[in-house]
């Protein structure tokens, strides 16, 4: 068999869209998949390294490895009126150049804050302790992300949706670019074109099952929300939306990488259709 490591985040989406492959509930052809479950921003970093066949990615970072990986059109994680949130004590006041607590320099939503907020002094930390930081005084304010945006100190309040910076900068209309994966070009393509099928499929298998698999993922105590919180996470950022890349969803990438292009975050504008693996292989070879 080929054995495929597959990187993801211990986030509840990122287990809920991968564990239909786990649980064995999706045919994988000649491959065995062995996953590893790191912090995002870990993530990046070593998708940077070239470490992982396959990896969960943030979008913000990808033009930073697009010559060595290619995007996945499955296990996408988008906004619509939702996403990270800045918060801050409610007596406290922010100043131009806060300190300001980000889950990672390479993550999408710190892309986002630095363009909206340059004067502010970002510092980084895992996101399971940004909530604490902020309520101890440690820093000034810091952007949640994953569950924690759902429940979070009663000290705190919303100082900034990065929704709102998103369509502030992009315009009306557009979801917000969070994360999803990247496969290693190094990858024979028609490997590549059968690995993602698989992916897409689990993705669509675990919608499919999504009560039954929530179930087992508790039972096993695999995520770190359960019940109704654990519903609303997964309704938010791993639903019939994850399967595959839409065209409104391309377009959003498209401007994100366009932002970030004219703020002198890239060195070149990318066009994410260009970057995707090219299906039309598998129907010539197969001509």
């Amino acid at each position: 068999m080929k054995k495929i490591l597959l990187a993801h985040s211990p986030d509840a989406d990122d287990i809920f869209m991968y564990y239909a492959i786990k649980f064995g509930w999706v045919e994988t052809k000649d491959y065995e998949f062995d996953n590893i479950g790191l912090d995002i921003e870990t993530l990046n970093k070593e998708a940077i390294a070239g470490t992982y066949d396959v990896s969960a990615i943030s979008f913000g970072m990808y033009p930073l490895i697009k010559s060595e990986y290619a995007m996945l059109r499955t296990a996408v994680s988008f906004g619509n009126g939702y996403g990270p949130k800045l918060i801050r004590r409610k007596d406290k006041k922010l100043k131009r150049n806060f300190k300001v607590a980000l889950s990672g320099k390479y993550t999408t939503n710190a892309m986002l804050f630095k363009l909206y907020y340059p004067e502010a002094r970002p510092v980084y930390m895992d996101f399971l302790e940004i909530e604490m930081a902020v309520v101890n005084g440690e820093v000034d304010a810091g952007v949640l992300i994953h569950e924690s945006i759902l429940d979070y100190d009663e000290s705190l309040e919303v100082e900034k949706e990065i929704w709102d910076i998103w369509v502030e900068l992009a315009g009306e209309g557009l979801p917000l670019p969070l994360g999803g994966m990247a496969i290693r070009r190094s990858l024979p393509l028609n490997r590549a074109i059968e690995i993602e099928n698989i992916l897409i499929n689990g993705v669509k298998i675990a919608n499919d099952k999504k009560e039954e698999l929530c179930r087992r993922l508790e039972d096993e105590k695999l995520v770190r929300i359960s019940d109704a919180m654990l519903t609303k996470y997964l309704d938010m950022y791993a639903s019939d939306e994850s399967v595959e890349l839409s065209p409104l969803q391309l377009k959003a990438l498209d401007k994100l990488y366009e932002l970030g292009f004219e703020k002198g975050v890239f060195s070149e504008p990318l066009k994410t259709e260009d970057y995707l693996i090219p299906r039309e292989y598998e129907a010539l070879r197969n001509s």
